[in-house]
């Protein structure tokens, strides 16, 4: 009896053990199994270490500002020392008080979820995710529309995951990898982006109202969005804050005060390719980057991703000197110049195309402007045909149009708007530090939302008397002509290859006949002296010289190019004037000082290619000469309008007919160049008093030094062109010739 009772004590102890351990070797076993992959995917080792995921490349300017991303999501990561305090806060208090106390899994946490919201239906209870799970979540997302079987396997996987997060981070290191990967909607995927996108700030900048907003948007970003849903926005921010108080971050008056405050999104600017701070050259640099990363691979051999590898982009652009030249060009624009276009052909039938064009030339290019257009493109991929195309094209539908006191909305035809645009005037603008090559100011039009065309480097346009300096030079490096030298100012005729004659006119008819200085011919865009040097020189002398200094586009060598017939982009005559200031030696303009892995190694730095193009003393006649030209010629109203009376050299240029104005003007330390004109050339001002480039270009660059000089921050010299080492072979002040000598001739005979 004894023996049975002993036997049967047994088993129970037996089924006993059984009952605890096999729970536990079952819970071991699923774990186990999980760990090895064995009910799917889970993460190795190296990819907790390295976690991949698509990183946008940022591109920084000289001065350290953020200018722009590139991405597939705007996904910037930081370190936990670059998170404010208020964020870490509103986020432990929302989503995972208890972080510090557990090694991934909150056990506490899961049973109040079973207990109080399975069992007692409790829904506001709070979820059992901890941060460390929700991490795991976010750097191996979930298979879409899973089975309620599927998502408790899931959630099984997740607690692996989190795990070994705790495992392999620091649980800063799990709080910055969190935030670095949720996504708060409008394009801002990770902290970084969605401080600047919301408050235009860093995270370690944001404040205890802002930090509550972003974190509790993460609940539900589209819901609480704080600019479609201010209110809902508003309540949840509260809530954070409220939880804030509860566990003892923030003080209860601190939180009476704060909640308080309203939702400030004044700041608030989704962060993409049309809209910020340079968006013309963040465009322009975007293309030579996806060029550049062809050709350079990363330490595993695949090639560089600027959309996914998170490359640090350093840039020569200076935010402070982009945003003043931003904001004249639409001072100048926006304020003034497109207005007075507008009254200029107010009543026209034919504006804004020019009196000269047919109709059959103004339908040829409204068809040409159509067939560039997006629209055009989109219906021929799609096999419509061109007569449903133009039905389509003269259909009117709901659009938003530009303007400079805030886009349209509207209802317009197609074909309408096409025309609708043409009324604007357009602009190109480029600064270049003459010593160093670095481009610190880039607009390539007036609205890059609107107007995708770059008038920096894209655009290439005729240069008219801008043009004339090259020809001067070769005068200069001669040694035959200094500025004050004397010429005629008198007509010279070239007979051309069809055997026709050709003599170019002078646009008035000021000392005609007379002797006069170079330095006053160039002041003045005297075209008989042009003639006169280009007859003496030749156009080939002077393309290989202009060749010399990094315009290599095609050009004729006939003896118009002495006038500026050449078309030619703003960033090639920038960086051809930026050789006077640089004494002669001409350096390509760069745009990228060097680029970084999202690590920080450095992937390549990039040196600027310069070569001699013309000697010191040559440079620094040229800019005796281009100072006339500021001091009594065509750019004298930068004195008496602007009031800039600093040493400043520059020519101005204006093409046939108005169709193109320009200014590049020359400070010690700066060179920018400005280009104003309309789509298509047959649009233009009727009369030179408006268009020509002393009225359209010059006066952007104006405001734009004047903005310069007035700025503590920017530091542009003021002073005057250093002159070459050793003695300067001609005489500079022309005035104190004409004082000194007695009028004479010189005339020679064998130009005729």
């Amino acid at each position: 009896m004894s023996k049975k009772k002993s036997q049967n004590y047994s088993k129970y102890i037996k089924a006993f053990w059984i009952i605890v351990f096999t729970p536990v070797a079952l819970t071991f076993l699923i774990f186990t199994s999980i760990s090895l992959g064995l009910w799917g995917f889970m993460p190795s080792f190296e990819e907790l270490e390295n976690p991949k995921s698509n990183l946008a490349s940022e591109i920084y300017s000289a001065d350290g500002q953020l200018l722009g991303t590139y991405y597939i999501h705007n996904r910037s990561n930081v370190e936990y020392e670059e998170l404010s305090p208020n964020l870490v806060k509103s986020l432990l208090a929302t989503e995972d008080i208890r972080f510090h106390n557990h090694s991934g899994v909150d056990v506490r946490s899961i049973m109040r979820v079973i207990f109080r919201n399975i069992l007692g239906g409790q829904r506001s209870a709070g979820g059992g995710s901890t941060l460390s799970q929700q991490l795991a979540k976010n750097l191996f997302p979930r298979q879409e529309n899973p089975s309620t079987a599927q998502i408790v396997i899931i959630k099984l996987k997740e607690w692996v995951t989190a795990s070994r997060l705790e495992r392999n981070y620091t649980k800063e290191e799990i709080i910055a990898m969190y935030l670095n990967t949720v996504d708060f909607g409008s394009h801002a995927f990770g902290i970084k982006s969605a401080a600047k996108t919301y408050f235009n700030t860093f995270p370690d900048s944001l404040k205890a109202e802002e930090s509550a907003m972003l974190v509790g948007m993460l609940k539900a970003p589209s819901w609480y969005h704080p600019v479609r849903n201010p209110e809902r926005a508003l309540l949840r921010r509260n809530v954070v804050l409220s939880q804030m108080a509860r566990y003892g971050f923030i003080a209860p008056e601190q939180y009476d005060s704060i909640r308080e405050l309203p939702l400030d999104m004044s700041e608030f600017q989704v962060q993409d390719q049309n809209t910020g701070l340079a968006t013309y050259f963040r465009d322009y640099l975007r293309q030579e980057l996806v060029e550049w990363s062809h050709t350079r691979t990363k330490p595993d051999g695949t090639n560089y991703n600027i959309y996914r590898d998170g490359l640090k982009i350093y840039t020569t652009i200076d935010s402070r000197m982009q945003r003043h030249a931003e904001a004249a060009m639409a001072e100048h624009m926006g304020g003034y110049l497109q207005q007075e276009f507008l009254d200029h052909w107010q009543g026209y039938s034919n504006a804004p195309f020019g009196s000269d064009l047919s109709q059959e030339e103004i339908r040829r290019l409204m068809n040409n402007s159509m067939r560039r257009s997006d629209r055009y493109r989109y219906l021929r991929r799609n096999n419509v045909s061109e007569d449903s195309i133009r039905k389509n094209f003269n259909t009117p539908v709901n659009m938003r149009v530009f303007s400079w006191e805030g886009d349209i909305d509207t209802v317009m035809t197609p074909m309408d708007s096409i025309r609708y645009y043409k009324h604007f005037l357009n602009t190109g603008i480029m600064s270049v530090e003459p010593q160093t090559g670095f481009v610190r100011a880039y607009v390539g039009g007036i609205d890059f939302r609107h107007f995708k065309y770059d008038h920096v480097t894209q655009g290439k346009r005729q240069v008219g008397s801008t043009f004339k300096p090259f020809l001067y030079t070769l005068a200069m490096q001669e040694g035959e002509f200094g500025p004050c030298t004397k010429v005629p100012n008198t007509p010279v005729s070239f007979e051309l290859h069809d055997g026709t004659i050709w003599t170019p006119k002078n646009s008035t008819d000021r000392r005609e006949g007379e002797m006069v200085t170079l330095q006053w011919a160039l002041a003045n865009s005297i075209n008989y002296v042009s003639a006169y040097l280009i007859k003496r020189y030749s156009p080939h002398a002077l393309i290989r010289l202009v060749n010399n200094m990094g315009i290599t586009d095609p050009m004729d060598p006939v003896p118009a190019i002495s006038l500026g017939t050449p078309d030619i982009s703003v960033h090639d005559m920038v960086g051809a004037f930026s050789s006077y200031a640089n004494k002669g030696i001409h350096i390509t303009p760069s745009f990228v000082t060097h680029i970084e892995d999202s690590n920080g190694n450095l992937v390549e730095s990039f040196i600027p290619q310069q070569n001699e193009v013309m000697n010191e003393q040559t440079a620094y006649l040229m800019l005796e000469l281009m100072k006339g030209v500021v001091k009594s010629g065509t750019g004298v109203r930068l004195r008496f309008t602007y009031e800039l009376n600093n040493p400043i050299a520059g020519k101005t240029g204006t093409t046939q007919n108005n169709s193109d104005g320009w200014f590049i003007g020359l400070t010690p330390d700066l060179v920018t160049g400005v280009w104003v004109g309309a789509e298509d050339r047959g649009i233009r001002f009727r009369e030179i008093r408006l268009g020509q480039g002393a009225n359209t270009a010059l006066p952007i660059w104006a405001k734009y030094m004047k903005r310069l000089y007035a700025d503590d921050q920017v530091d542009i010299s003021m002073e005057d062109f250093e002159p070459p080492l050793g003695d300067i072979q001609f005489e500079t002040d022309c005035e104190k010739v004409e004082e000194e000598e007695e009028p004479r001739q010189l005339f020679d005979q064998n130009i005729f």
